[in-house]
């Protein structure tokens, strides 16, 4: 069975930075397109960065030159690395696995954030 399990949130100051870690297992982890997306308190989820099974990236705007998307295949885990964070950044964070018609459900997520 599939699970993804991120790890790597806690409280930071504006301009600090964190590391969210995504441990995966139950799939052939290469396969997939990882995905992490946040949701704010009274906010809908959001998509924040992706990587596919090739290498390929991308970002939502807001948080272009700021995340940067990685995975490790070989030990089955992504990341998501946060530089100068900001205060709208502050939410709950999740990955999720994703190839064809096959997709992960949302797991509980780690907390960021950021406040003075």
């Amino acid at each position: 069975q599939m699970q993804l399990v991120e790890s790597g949130g806690g409280l930071v100051q504006p301009g600090g930075s964190l590391t969210l870690s995504c441990a995966a297992s139950g799939i052939i982890f290469r396969l997939y397109d990882i995905n992490w997306y946040r949701q704010a308190p009274g906010k809908q989820r959001e998509l924040v960065a992706g990587i596919a099974s090739g290498g390929r990236t991308q970002y939502t705007e807001p948080v272009k030159g700021r995340f940067t998307i990685s995975r490790d295949d070989d030990k089955n885990m992504a990341f998501l690395q946060m530089n100068n964070l900001k205060l709208e950044d502050t939410g709950v964070y999740y990955c999720n696995a994703d190839r064809f018609a096959d997709r992960s459900r949302w797991g509980q997520g780690t907390q960021v954030t950021v406040s003075t």
